[in-house]
């Protein structure tokens, strides 16, 4: 959906070149697998949704495949995605990507003094491309904008390992200076990016961020894909009996998801309110299923069999954005109980498709779903709360049918158009402050 909400003719700078950094993973990468997800949604969809008002933006991240090495690939009307050589051409974990850092800035450097470009501004997404984007901004002598999708503070407060080990030193070292990094960003971009009021408050607090620097702007949904669908022919897409409802969760499979809450919520209806869970299946997207090297999602299974909920949690692997639409008109209700987000883009996929979130009240996700009007949002990690707002979505169609329609209208306000839109806005306000002042007090003209 290209609808504008702001003229750009009201934008005196804008930029006429971008260079978005989203280093540690690609935009074009498969989402559900190993750190991917919402980040890289909204890397492509703002690449895209820029290049389609005129600007021109180069993606540049790492190759991480042989069949990446060199490629260029087109994201649509001006923009285009460029692979850059640091490191292994593998997937890695993005701390075994900084020791590469040093090597993805040379390589950017070369290919843009090679094709004798020049970008107006540098747009760097998660704290690794942040480290590069500050050497870029000197460099370049251009200003940087930073969006951290997720703060190391957060997810530090959040992911301590339970028992201490050789692994919970290397963790926290690893933590340690993943704060320490982003606190240099904060403290050198021009401009951050806040996903929600949430985010912002936390880097106020727990950076001493400048407020002034800090504008918020929400990530955004693609209205023609994410949209509501015929129930019936959504059942039948995804293979549901008749009989059947489907609760849904959409996402990787790692502890900060809370996927055993769920499966706690389960089985405290399977003991308490058996007949709610009469034809229910929980069907978990993400991850896969079959790899036995997957610490979280082997023990999700495991507590699975433990639970004697085999028959109603359903793991599917991850599913394109193509199906992802099939599956949320399907479902009864998204379910996502986190212990952290910094948005929640999945909830405003399925809030677009007419579907009631049920989520955690954690960062965006508390923004983003309204408690008892487009869903329900309930206390981290409590299984009971998570049942009984299960329960009240099972049991009642009509209220359901209300938050359905509640919910896609919300997720009206967030197309891609009015979201690069909000951008773009700050992106030229940013270049007409920093624009070089006229001499005054000569004849040299500048």
């Amino acid at each position: 959906m290209n609808d504008l909400l702001i003229p750009l003719t009201t934008c005196s700078y804008l930029p006429r070149r971008v260079a978005m950094l989203s280093l540690h993973t690609s935009p074009m990468a498969s989402l559900g697998g190993k750190k991917t997800g919402g980040m890289n949604v909204y890397v492509r969809e703002i690449a895209c949704a820029m290049g389609r008002r005129g600007v021109n933006v180069d993606v540049f991240t790492r190759e991480n495949a042989p069949e990446t090495v060199g490629a260029i690939v087109p994201m649509g009307e001006n923009a285009r995605l460029i692979y850059l050589p640091a490191g292994p051409t593998e997937v890695l974990d993005p701390d075994a990507v900084y020791p590469y850092l040093s090597d993805f800035r040379d390589a950017l450097l070369d290919f843009a003094r090679t094709n004798g470009l020049h970008y107006d501004l540098i747009y760097s997404h998660y704290w690794l491309s942040g480290v590069v984007a500050y050497e870029l901004k000197q460099i370049w002598k251009v200003p940087s904008i930073q969006m951290f999708h997720t703060l190391g503070h957060m997810k530090t407060r959040i992911d301590t390992p339970r028992q201490p080990s050789a692994r919970t030193t290397q963790v926290s070292l690893q933590a340690n200076r993943r704060v320490m990094m982003e606190t240099e960003i904060i403290n050198q971009a021009d401009r951050l990016i806040a996903a929600t009021p949430a985010e912002r408050m936390q880097m106020l607090w727990l950076y001493r961020a400048n407020r002034r620097r800090i504008e918020t702007v929400s990530p955004g949904v693609d209205l023609v894909r994410f949209h509501p669908l015929d129930k019936e022919l959504a059942r039948q897409k995804v293979g549901l009996n008749p009989h059947e409802k489907m609760l849904l969760f959409v996402g990787r499979i790692e502890p900060l998801k809370g996927v055993d809450t769920i499966c706690e919520a389960l089985a405290h209806l399977k003991l308490n309110a058996p007949d709610t869970l009469r034809d229910v299946k929980m069907v978990i997207i993400g991850g896969d299923p079959t790899d036995t090297t997957h610490q979280e999602m082997q023990r999700i299974r495991a507590k699975c069999r433990d639970l004697d909920l085999e028959e109603t949690m359903v793991f599917i692997g991850a599913k394109d954005q193509d199906a992802l639409p099939y599956y949320y008109n399907a479902a009864e209700a998204l379910i996502m109980p986190s212990d952290y987000e910094s948005f929640g883009m999945v909830a405003l996929e399925a809030m677009a498709c007419g579907t009631p979130v049920i989520a955690s009240q954690v960062g965006g996700l508390a923004f983003l779903v309204r408690d008892s009007e487009t869903g329900y949002l309930v206390p981290v990690r409590e299984p009971a709360a998570l049942a009984e707002a299960i329960c009240k979505i099972v049991t009642n169609p009509e209220h359901r049918a209300k938050m359905s329609e509640a919910a896609a209208e919300v997720a009206e306000q967030y197309s891609w158009g009015r979201i690069v839109d909000q951008l773009l806005v700050v992106f030229s306000e940013l270049l007409e402050q920093m624009r070089p002042i006229p001499c005054t007090t000569c004849v040299c003209g500048q």
